[in-house]
């Protein structure tokens, strides 16, 4: 028998003995497979041969049992709003959906922590914690699962005040490639107990094991916010004064940057009228006192640096009018030229290189026939360029992939990072030797030693 042969039998099986265990939670349905193969990037669609609902780390590792014994991959999914193709089915298999474990297990206000299932979201985390006076800053701007956060090493607006997910996932849960279920980390603030494996599961994408439960640190509710919209003369005066504020180490909680092109799909998109100029968003955290002082200070950096008149929103719902704006950025600019798709990446850079960064990106696009809006949480050096093409059209994704390696070549030039935050999936796989070089040979040897049949998302971060 040829090994396709083998292989398809083994497949059969698998999926035979997981349709025994689950009955309706496991689907082959044509449409179910298809939105389990994609993602919200421009990548083609890479549907599973079957998609199961795990409702418990029990099944998660039943699941995996099975599959190890068959040699199916497993592409774990959350809410499928991963940009590099991290769901994508690329080698078939079965996608193992855990939007059902969504539990909020146990909180700890007393300790600022709090234990959830890994398809709990990030709103619905915050919206429970709400009357407990604590809340959970990481901000992506799509809805994502922890587990995806997790899984991405997710970061987003507040990460210059209140770090990334690698800074705040304090344990978890996974089931590994061979059906075992191990806990990392716990709930003490410090550990020198072994390797940390927290971390090295943070980031890894589902290459390296399966997270089905976290605990997450939680943050106070500020005392009093405040948020302002800032203009300016130029995208240079703009980076220049964050670069500043942030090394004049003033406090901020938020600082975002949209480029007049952004800002026009989001007037449209979000029905604003913000000046069409290169403009911050900024927001402090603290005391009425101290973040009125922190806006005054920052209103003068600003100043120095060409920006105009800061508008201060007065009421809490035209702040989040605002930041809904900002995370609606990518659909406004899809929307903007209806049809496109988009090719959106991040880089990352230190922070005394990101006018560089930026000014070189914009040159680059000024040779291009692509629209491409620019947008950024630039106080941590971090920005996103959206390319608008047509992924059928040969012209446009030439022409995508050229503005896009140049913007990555540039960022590992100056001392950067190839992904800030949407990590490598499979679009990205090209540019992490170039990054890490000899590194990237360790990382294939905690591969292979974790999950020597390749079963755990196949197909990301490198080729094994």
């Amino acid at each position: 028998m040829s090994k396709a042969a083998k292989d398809a039998d083994g497949r059969a099986a698998a999926l035979g003995e997981l349709a025994a265990l689950f009955g309706a939670r496991l689907t082959t349905a044509a449409a179910v497979r298809e939105a389990h193969g994609r993602d919200e990037s421009w990548h083609p669609v890479a549907a599973p041969d079957a998609v199961a609902f795990a409702q418990t780390t029990d099944e998660v590792a039943a699941i995996v049992r099975i599959c190890a014994a068959h040699g199916l991959p497993i592409i774990p999914f959350g809410a499928g709003t991963s940009l590099e193709g991290h769901v994508s089915a690329v080698h078939g298999g079965l996608s193992l959906d855990l939007t059902q474990m969504n539990r909020i297990v146990e909180v700890n206000a007393e300790d600022l922590d709090v234990r959830v299932e890994a398809g709990v979201t990030r709103k619905a985390l915050n919206e429970y914690l709400r009357d407990t006076g604590l809340f959970f800053p990481i901000d992506p701007g799509a809805d994502a699962t922890i587990g995806g956060m997790v899984a991405t090493r997710a970061s987003g607006t507040n990460a210059v005040r209140y770090g990334t997910m690698r800074d705040n996932v304090l344990g978890l849960t996974a089931v590994m490639a061979d059906g075992s279920v191990v806990r990392t980390g716990g709930r003490a603030r410090k550990s020198s107990a072994g390797y940390d494996l927290t971390r090295l599961l943070v980031g890894s994408e589902g290459t390296l094991g399966i997270v089905t439960e976290v605990t997450l640190r939680l943050y106070g509710i500020p005392e009093a916010i405040r948020f302002g919209v800032v203009p300016f003369a130029t995208l240079e005066g703009a980076v220049d004064a964050v670069i500043e504020t942030i090394q004049s180490g003033l406090p901020i909680a938020r600082i975002e940057i949209l480029d007049p092109l952004s800002i026009r799909a989001c007037n449209a998109y979000s029905k604003l009228s913000l000046a069409e100029v290169p403009t911050l968003f900024v927001e402090f955290h603290g005391t009425e006192a101290s973040v009125a002082e922190q806006a005054e200070r920052f209103a003068a950096i600003a100043g120095e640096h060409g920006g105009g008149a800061s508008a201060w929103a007065a009421k809490a719902e035209d702040r989040t009018k605002l930041w809904e704006a900002r995370h609606n950025a990518y659909y406004a600019a899809l929307a903007f030229q209806p049809g496109k798709k988009g090719m959106v990446t991040d880089v990352c850079v230190p922070i005394s290189r990101l006018a560089e960064a930026i000014s070189g990106t914009l040159a680059d696009l000024e040779t291009s026939f692509l629209q491409a809006p620019i947008v950024g949480h630039v106080g941590d050096g971090n920005f996103h360029m959206l390319l608008l093409m047509d992924p059928e059209d040969p012209r446009d994704l030439a022409e995508a992939t050229r503005i896009h390696d140049l913007m990555v070549a540039r960022a590992l030039s100056l001392g950067g990072t190839s992904t800030g935050e949407h990590g490598i999936g499979e679009g990205k796989i090209k540019f992490l030797e170039a990054e890490h070089g000899g590194a990237v040979a360790v990382m294939r040897a905690i591969k292979q030693a974790l999950d020597p049949r390749n079963i755990l998302n196949p197909g990301k971060i490198f080729s094994v």
